[in-house]
């Protein structure tokens, strides 16, 4: 029997042994928490961002293998002279956002969303108008996509599926 703890050293390994494994569960509970709340962050963030980046990536990609054709394919597809210039554009334009820049415009789309949406909850009165005609106003990447929408459907010669394939 131990004289200074009142206790048996039985009684204090079961209690040290009792210590380790509610330790052990509590960090294992916390481990798994944390993988799920962040691969519910992840579903959500890609669900937001999917749509919004395959447009961006869509763009980018038919507007650099149009600048990239020889004069004389260009003036073949697109029949019209603006055409070519709206292209040249666009892609001068898209060109000219880096990847980080996108996702910067992107962030930015989202949190006015959000705010949008608290102020419409809140019923804030005049913020809820200016904010509201903020986020009416197409994005910087969603008046890309447009941009790119117009100029194919004007130019049947050019096919390209411009919905998200399932």
């Amino acid at each position: 029997m131990d004289l200074y703890s009142g206790g048996s050293d039985e009684e204090f390994d079961r209690e040290t042994n009792l210590d380790r494994e509610w330790q052990r569960r509590r960090d294992q509970f916390h481990t798994i928490w944390k993988e799920a709340s962040a691969q519910e962050g992840f579903n959500i963030g890609f669900k937001e961002s999917f749509h919004s980046g395959y447009n961006w990536g869509l763009v980018r990609g038919v507007t650099s293998a149009l600048v990239c054709l020889l004069n004389e394919l260009k003036e073949m597809l697109i029949e019209i002279q603006e055409k070519p210039n709206k292209f040249q554009n666009l892609y001068e334009s898209m060109h000219s956002l880096s990847t980080t820049d996108a996702l910067k415009l992107f962030h930015d789309d989202i949190l006015t969303e959000k705010a949008v949406e608290q102020s419409e909850h809140a019923e804030a009165g005049s913020n809820v108008t200016g904010l509201k005609n903020q986020s009416s106003d197409r994005s910087c990447l969603e008046n890309h996509f447009g941009e790119l929408e117009s100029i194919i459907l004007e130019t049947p010669a050019i096919q390209v599926p411009l919905e998200v394939q399932k």
